[in-house]
This record gives C-alpha cells, sequence and structure tokens, in this order.
C-alpha cells in the first residue's frame, strides 16, 4: 500500500536566516505541498539552487540538493536529468540569479526544453545583497547604488521564454498559496522545461512592490473565461500589456524534450556500471596529461 506523504516529510531540521515575512516563505510551503499532493518521494527529486536569498531554499527542502554557483543552477539541472531522467528536477533561483548573470543558461534551458521545472523568485531586488536594483526592478527605483533611480528597463522574464520556445510559463504570488501549489504541480507534470515566476517580495529593502502592491496591481488570466493559454500570440499581448500584471498559467505547448531528441541509453548514466569502461577512461585520462 503506498504511503500517504506530507509537507512534512519534505521539511529539513536546517532553520532559515530569511527574515520574518519574506515572501520565499510561502515559495518554500507551496513546494513542499505540492510534492506531498504530487505524491513525489524525497529520495527520487533532485532540487537544485543558485545563489541569493533564493538560493538557500535548497536546503530547506527534504530532497537531493546542489546549491550552485551564481547562474548556474540550470545546466546543473539540465545535467542531473541527463544523467537520471526517472528524477524529478527542478531547479529554483533569484530574479538576479536567473535574469541577470544566468540569463544566457537561462535562454537556452528554455530553446533546449528538457524536462525540468525552474521556480524564479523575483522580489525585483537585490536582497542578498542591501537591496540593490535588479533586472526586474522598476525604472526609477532608488537605491543605495542608485539614489537618483534605477535607470535601466526591466526584463520580462516569462516574455523572453515565450519568445525563446517556452512551452510551460506560469506566475503566481506567494501570498496565493493554494493556487501557488496548483500552479508548481501543474509545472512538475508538465513534460519538458516549465517555469513558475513567483512575485515574491522583499520586505526589508523593497518598500515599493510590496504585498499589498501585489494584490493590487495583479490578476488571474483565468478571470476571462475566454482567455486561451495555447494562443501564443494572446499570451506575449498579456504578459507586454501595460495594464495589471497578469498571474496564472498564462501558456502551455507540447514539444519534444531534450533528453528525447539526444537519444539516452535506457539505463541512465547515474545507474549504469563503469567499471567496464575503466581502462578506456584511464586511457582518456593519460591523453590529457
Amino acid at each position: 500500500m503506498a504511503v500517504q506523504l506530507t509537507p512534512k516529510d519534505f521539511a529539513t531540521a536546517t532553520p532559515s536566516w530569511w527574515c520574518p515575512g519574506c515572501g520565499d516563505f510561502g515559495v518554500l510551503s507551496a513546494l513542499k505541498q505540492a510534492m506531498a499532493d504530487l505524491g513525489k518521494i524525497p529520495k527520487d527529486v533532485a532540487f537544485v539552487s543558485g545563489i541569493g536569498c533564493s538560493g538557500k531554499i535548497s536546503g530547506y527542502l527534504h530532497s537531493y540538493a546542489f546549491h550552485g554557483v551564481h547562474g548556474r543552477a540550470l545546466p546543473v539541472a539540465t545535467a542531473v536529468k541527463l544523467a537520471n531522467k526517472d528524477l524529478t528536477v527542478i531547479a529554483a533561483g533569484g530574479d538576479g540569479d536567473g535574469y541577470a548573470i544566468g540569463a544566457g543558461h537561462f535562454l537556452h534551458a528554455v530553446r533546449r526544453n528538457p524536462d525540468i521545472t525552474y521556480i524564479v523568485m523575483d522580489n525585483q531586488t537585490y536582497g542578498l545583497t542591501k537591496g540593490q536594483s535588479s533586472p526586474t526592478s522598476q525604472a526609477g527605483y532608488v537605491t543605495g547604488t542608485s539614489p537618483q533611480g534605477n535607470p535601466d528597463a526591466p526584463i520580462n522574464g516569462l516574455s523572453i521564454a515565450l519568445a525563446a520556445g517556452g512551452t510551460f510559463l506560469a506566475r503566481g504570488f506567494s501570498a496565493h498559496p493554494k493556487i501557488l501549489v496548483d500552479l508548481i504541480k501543474q509545472a512538475v507534470a508538465h513534460k519538458g522545461f516549465s517555469i513558475v515566476e513567483v512575485m515574491s517580495p522583499c520586505v526589508t529593502f523593497n518598500k515599493i512592490n510590496t504585498y499589498a502592491w501585489f494584490k493590487e496591481n495583479t490578476y488571474y488570466v483565468t478571470d476571462d473565461p475566454n482567455y486561451d493559454a495555447t494562443n501564443r500570440t494572446g499570451a506575449f499581448e498579456v504578459l507586454n500589456s501595460d495594464e495589471k500584471m497578469p498571474l496564472g498559467v498564462i501558456y502551455r505547448d507540447s514539444r519534444a524534450t531534450f533528453e528525447a531528441l539526444t537519444h539516452l541509453p535506457e539505463i541512465p548514466v547515474a545507474h549504469a556500471n563503469l567499471d567496464a569502461h575503466a581502462p578506456e577512461l584511464a586511457t582518456i585520462m593519460e591523453s590529457y596529461r
């Protein structure tokens, strides 16, 4: 008989150092609930994170975990999936980690379409390093390093992903836990690269994009009974509208995954017996001396 898992099965004993009220708490809670609802076993989940406040999340979710370097969560997650396609692979990072130093990896992960899920916790600031403007900060955002206001236009991560061939794009809000759980479950179940951008307020440094601000300036695409999440043109329109920020499943599509197109062997590399190849590997290593 199958064991019924609960979110507690995905909790760790590591104490969090996030600020009280940080939106990332809502993301972590939703992740644990989603994993339990999907019947995932911790040993069958690999969680990869980057640098920043959000990067610590891999230490708070009970699974295989890899806390990588800045901007490199997606190539690591892709490699993990190629090595063992039976794992549920989830990557996580912030707007700075994913859309600044990791922007190149983000773009190519989207177009390759590996069967992994990417959670982007967007607080529109660099919370770990005292609140500088990030790639998603509004123009004019005043910080200690931009006292005259942020001069850069903000990046629209989901719009970029859509242009690059993304097959599942969703946006949630950390203060709407039940809906966020459902979005993560849909993303993990999706066959291909799925991104869930979560608006996750920084209560310490970002005094503009607060919980109240997001509640006032967002809406769910499902509020429109005629919205079609398979319409790519329509998805572009809502993502680039000057009106309120859309939440929910913005776009979904289906195409071959990276793993399928690379013709991986039936036995994952992680399970392969490499002893038989030891002499061959030794010869290769020797050639590089």
